[in-house]
């Protein structure tokens, strides 16, 4: 099993205080896809102006950097992909690796370029972009279309790893390591955020409910 921790240190800290700082990671009660009472809520969608997209993508810069994932292009699934890729791009761009990237539509277009790629044709060595891998539907859906068109699906870099279990005893993350054999690289995981609410005094109110959470559904490495 490919290993799943970031292990990104300071990098993974800073992020989730810039994610809180942005009320993009909230804690309280949310209901995920799995229909489980989650006690915190990652939402990617709310980096929502230039500043934070401009930051968010040089965090992924320096996780996927991290990562030593080998790849020649950037592929952002619809819709929420779309601006991740864009960012991580940019921020690729300011630090001299100027890299295509491309996108999909979820419907395809029967009228001037047509098909559903937009962007860069998708060739080589394709890293997929992502906010946080629930069913893995999409990772499966990105896998498919960068298959179909000749490239080759190299890994997926996500913001957050939940670290719980997916469909089985595996996490979701886990579980689409091993069935797309690729590597997923995270900024931050659920360990560096626990790390994260014990050593900050407005937010260790949580630290309990996120760890009763992680016991009935994390899984262990």
């Amino acid at each position: 099993m490919m290993n799943t921790q970031p292990n990104n240190g300071q990098l993974s800290q800073d992020f989730i205080a810039f994610s809180i700082q942005k009320q993009v990671l909230k804690f309280g009660e949310f209901k995920t896809k799995a229909g489980r009472l989650s006690p915190y809520f990652f939402n990617a969608g709310l980096f929502n102006d230039g500043e934070s997209l401009l930051k968010l993508g040089e965090f992924y810069y320096e996780s996927i950097q991290k990562s030593g994932i080998k790849f020649d292009m950037l592929f952002g699934p619809a819709y929420k992909g779309i601006a991740l890729a864009a960012a991580i791009v940019i921020a690729f761009a300011k630090n001299g690796h100027n890299l295509p990237y491309a996108y999909n539509r979820k419907e395809a277009k029967d009228h001037g370029e047509g098909g559903v790629i937009v962007g860069s044709p998708l060739q080589g060595r394709v890293l997929i972009i992502d906010d946080v891998i629930s069913a893995g539907t999409s990772v499966r859906e990105s896998v498919d279309l960068i298959t179909k068109h000749g490239a080759t699906p190299c890994g997926v870099a996500i913001a957050l790893d939940r670290q719980e279990k997916g469909l089985g005893e595996l996490s979701a993350v886990q579980e689409v390591q091993k069935l797309h054999q690729i590597p997923v690289c995270a900024i931050a995981d659920l360990s560096n955020l626990l790390q994260f609410i014990q050593h900050d005094p407005d937010m260790v109110q949580h630290l309990l409910n996120v760890k009763e959470y992680r016991q009935q559904y994390g899984v262990t490495f």
